[in-house]
């Protein structure tokens, strides 16, 4: 029997985000249409600058119940019969607010398309805002609260923000507002907001999936066209770039009596998108410390000491700057060992990346893209976070390009611009026993140069 020949292995082919069609629309939409063949089921984002600051202090998080509640109801129809109406249609109908603006996501078939649009118009200009509904939000998001305060991930993560900006920042507190502020939130309030701030002006819509035979402009036109900013809007004020606070630095303990795991949550200072010299450095430098299973922290804390289960890290863009974070949890009866290894295992990724490690991030980043991009929601995704930061897909396309070029001198530059030889730059957040943790925690801040570990029992 002849053996037959193995055959060889080419590299993958360069790949680039799809391009869209853009379409201008009267009422000052911006329509960006990428057509994605053979993917039936359309993917519709739509992004309207609106900065968190613009949410008056007395109830912050009525971004967050705005979203919740705009299709609970329209002017026309009752929130049973919205309900309905979009089920029919096999419409799924989401929205929600972050630092830079509100966003809605909407897939719904091919077929289905024009009724869809000509619903969520509904949902943005005429929400109804029933006092039931908003009642109910209210409670929902009141729970959520109390959910978000008893899981140690969540509210690591909140005390970090507080910890780490200035008071005076909105980006300080919780997106969805405080129970102070989420219960002061009524339907006229509601209703006064969305007048102010939500409108067609300046925003985008994206459009992803299978477009032949669709008339874009026609649908569009039909669907959105008549959607007019209020007589009062307020124009979007730029995004404010968030101020670190003075005294962010140090261990902030909050206590957990009884917890047999701690929650680390530590970060500092990292670039935006737009950094000088690219973005292309920094998702492989998270995935090679802390972006997968074979990465340092892992690699270290899970798999030779035994610490945790796993930890992650990254770096997570921002109006102006950004931040490098690490967070996970681990045993309680090591934490202060398993929070010294992890500034080790950070302070040591300074002296750079071997080739074959700068090759397996690199690899995995780009020859994954097309899978990752593979689908209508994906693509509608990415192009929608990109037009809230100002920037397109091009973006994406060119960052691929250039991670293809990264070296690992390239790499260890762009990690050292951000993180610096020197334990004392984290602002560090432990969700733990304080009275079980607690002492090692402050042998450890005195061993590095941390400063008083404060404790938090509330």
């Amino acid at each position: 029997m002849k053996t037959a020949k193995r055959p060889s292995v080419s590299p993958a082919r360069s790949w680039s985000f799809p391009v869209p069609r853009r379409t201008d629309l009267d009422n000052g939409l911006t329509a960006l249409s990428f057509d994605l063949p053979g993917q039936h089921v359309l993917s519709v984002r739509l992004a309207v600058p609106l900065p968190l600051p613009s949410e008056p202090p007395a109830v912050e998080g009525i971004g967050t119940l705005m979203a919740r509640t705009l299709d609970e109801g329209t002017q026309r129809w009752s929130a049973e019969e919205m309900a309905e109406l979009l089920e029919r249609r096999g419409v799924a109908l989401a929205a929600g607010v972050g630092e830079r603006g509100f966003v809605v996501d909407m897939d719904v078939p091919k077929r289905r398309f024009g009724d869809a649009l000509d619903l969520l118009r509904q949902a943005l200009a005429e929400p109804a805002f029933g006092e039931a509904e908003v009642r109910r939000g209210v409670r929902a998001r009141l729970a959520d609260i109390e959910q978000e305060l008893a899981s140690p991930g969540q509210r690591a993560a909140i005390e970090f923000v507080r910890a780490y900006y200035r008071s005076d920042s909105r980006v300080s507190r919780p997106t969805g507002g405080s129970a102070q502020t989420v219960a002061a939130i009524t339907p006229a309030a509601l209703r006064e907001y969305h007048a102010r701030h939500l409108g067609p002006v300046g925003g985008t819509v994206i459009l992803a999936g299978d477009l032949s035979g669709v008339d874009i402009e026609a649908e569009l036109e039909a669907g959105l066209g008549a959607w007019s900013d209020p007589a009062d809007r307020q124009a979007p004020a730029p995004v404010p770039t968030a101020a670190r606070a003075d005294d962010a630095t140090g261990i902030v303990l909050v206590h957990r009596p009884g917890a047999v795991q701690s929650e680390l949550h530590l970060g500092c200072p990292g670039p935006s998108r737009e950094v000088e010299g690219g973005w292309a450095p920094y998702p492989v430098l998270a995935f090679l410390i802390g972006g997968a299973p074979q990465a340092r922290l892992d690699a270290v804390l899970r798999e030779e000491l035994g610490y945790t289960y796993g930890m992650r890290a990254g770096f997570r863009p921002r109006v102006g700057s950004g931040l490098f974070v690490a967070s996970g949890s681990v045993r309680a009866d090591v934490t202060a060992e398993a929070l010294g290894a992890t500034f080790d295992i950070l302070r040591a990724a300074r002296d750079g990346f071997t080739g074959d490690e700068a090759r397996a991030g690199i690899d995995f980043l780009c020859e994954t893209a097309p899978g990752r991009y593979a689908t209508a929601d994906s693509v509608a995704d990415e192009a929608v976070s990109r037009a809230l930061e100002g920037l397109d897909t091009e973006h994406t396309t060119r960052t691929l390009r250039q991670m293809r070029e990264l070296t690992p001198k390239r790499l260890r530059r762009a990690y050292r611009s951000v993180v610096a030889d020197t334990d004392a730059q984290w602002t560090t957040i432990v969700v733990g026993d304080a009275e079980a943790v607690g002492p090692g925690l402050e042998r450890l801040a005195d061993e590095r140069g941390l400063g008083a570990v404060r404790v938090i029992d509330r």
